[in-house]
């Protein structure tokens, strides 16, 4: 049979694609439909045909799935941020193991493929650290924040998200007020016009200290002062800033920030590690999930107190002075100059010297200063953003020739392809655990460990001729 727009289809959800949208098939028609979850009997409404598929809108659950829950927040659906509130806690994490899974062996070409179980999270509610509130107007005429619908710029008004700290609402709710009182505008895309873009707050998960960002379309905000007072009345409040983007464009964050009040950062820990934080710095969103995901990069590394170690993409320094801890020396590189003032800036605060810290592109950096100094790394951990490594960078690898590589990445298609680049050339693949740091999502991290075949290979040889010569010792002793 063929189907065509506006066609209703009863299917059963059998899979769940990479997004977190149910998979059925209709007389070998697959359909493709958000919302819908694994083991769901569901009526849906072709919106897009093509030969062999086509996506489909949810229309009614005729059978609801045993592994589909009750979403904790009622704008799950609308709102973009969470995608798979309507699955079982466990089933989230099948699906996010499955997707691994997945990705290498389809884009990486792996077999028999060295898993670890995933580690899962012991709260996948209220674990986010960090959250950014776009302010505009209802149709109504009200000031509201809260997420953009998945793939749009309208506001799906929350103050109050699921995945937050409780303390974002009591801040969102005084922002506002004082918006509405003393005439405030929000900042409207279309014109480019108003004031108050976006909210950032931050949360030290075990610090308790609270950061606020107002992100404006100008330099001050009027009556600042009686902000700063409500505000600080928030127990925890220790950062209050202004950050100033006039720019018409998707970019949340401008350049230029001013203290309103307290410090220009906040403190919190991963591990036994310490972290300033300002609003411009890149700081995991769970550091408890963060905690399990570096201890297990720090597993692989191996590290017994004698290796030289490069972190690519080191961000403010957060896993350098994780495996500083084990390392004999540590360097790390970041393109972002503030992130690596922070870096150093949290190697003092942590009393830690065994690290050294460079500005500039990885793919860049690590060329040139193997090519001008010859320098040697034991391990080299990266930690690259979705899109993966410059092959750049992965032929320098190859060429520095690390005993080992630990590999910590936010997208496993890409850390596939990653992989397959490094083990066509003389790397194995030793171990693979993926970590849920993002709860009710379909985001996923992994770590891997790769080994240099020509380290172990030599390794062998040096036991082979040990081998040797205790037999050698042993024939001599005889012959005496």
């Amino acid at each position: 049979m063929e189907y065509r727009k506006n066609d209703l289809v009863t299917l059963e959800i059998e899979d769940c694609g990479i997004d977190g949208e149910g998979i059925g098939k209709a007389d070998g028609f697959t359909v493709f439909v958000k919302d819908a979850v694994i083991g769901d009997t569901v009526l849906a409404k072709i919106i897009k045909a093509k030969k062999n598929y086509g996506y489909g809108r949810l229309m009614e659950i005729l059978k609801p799935s045993p592994y589909r829950v009750e979403p904790k927040c009622a704008i799950a659906r609308q709102c973009g941020g969470c995608q798979l509130q309507a699955l079982s806690y466990e089933k989230q994490l099948e699906f996010k193991e499955n997707k691994v899974r997945g990705h290498l062996e389809r884009i990486g070409g792996f077999s028999n493929l060295p898993m670890e179980p995933i580690i899962g999270m012991d709260e996948p509610y209220h674990y986010r650290n960090k959250a950014q509130f776009p302010v505009g107007r209802a149709k109504d005429g009200r000031i509201v924040t809260g997420f953009y619908a998945g793939r749009t710029h309208s506001i799906i008004e929350n103050r109050d998200c699921a995945l937050g700290v409780p303390e974002n609402k009591e801040i969102l709710d005084r922002v506002i007020s004082h918006m509405e009182k003393y005439g405030i505008e929000p900042y409207d895309e279309g014109t480019g016009k108003g004031l108050v873009r976006h909210v950032l707050i931050r949360y030290g998960f075990f610090t308790g200290e609270v950061m606020v960002c107002l992100i404006l379309n100008g330099t001050r905000l009027p009556r600042e002062e009686e902000l700063v007072e409500t505000l600080r009345e928030i127990p925890g409040m220790t950062s209050i800033t202004i950050n100033i983007n006039k720019k018409r464009s998707n970019v949340i964050l401008g350049e230029e920030l001013r203290l309103l009040w307290g410090k220009p950062y906040i403190t919190d820990k991963i591990g036994d590690i310490s972290y300033q934080i300002s609003p411009l710095s890149f700081f995991q969103v769970n550091p408890r999930q963060t905690g399990k995901l570096y201890a297990k990069a720090l597993e692989y590394a191996d590290l017994h107190g004698e290796e030289t170690v490069w972190d690519l993409y080191c961000g403010i320094g957060t896993i350098s002075l994780f495996l500083a801890q084990k390392a004999k020396f540590v360097r790390g590189v970041e393109i972002i100059p503030a992130a690596i003032e922070n870096a150093r800036e949290n190697a003092r605060i942590n009393g830690i010297e065994n690290v050294e810290f460079f500005v500039g592109k990885a793919e860049e950096v690590l060329p040139e200063e193997y090519q001008r100094t010859g320098t040697y790394a034991d391990v080299i951990v990266v930690d690259p953003p979705r899109k993966g490594c410059d092959e750049t960078l992965l032929s320098t690898i190859v060429e520095m020739q690390p005993k080992r590589v630990v590999y910590v990445s936010c997208d496993s298609a890409t850390l596939a392809r990653d992989l397959r680049y490094l083990c066509d050339r003389g790397y194995e693949l030793v171990r693979v655990c993926p970590v849920d740091q993002f709860g009710n999502t379909v985001h996923v991290e992994t770590v891997c460990l790769l080994s240099n075949r020509k380290a172990d290979s030599h390794i062998r040889l040096s036991l082979d001729m040990e081998e040797y010569y205790d037999i050698m010792d042993k024939e001599k002793a005889e012959q005496k």
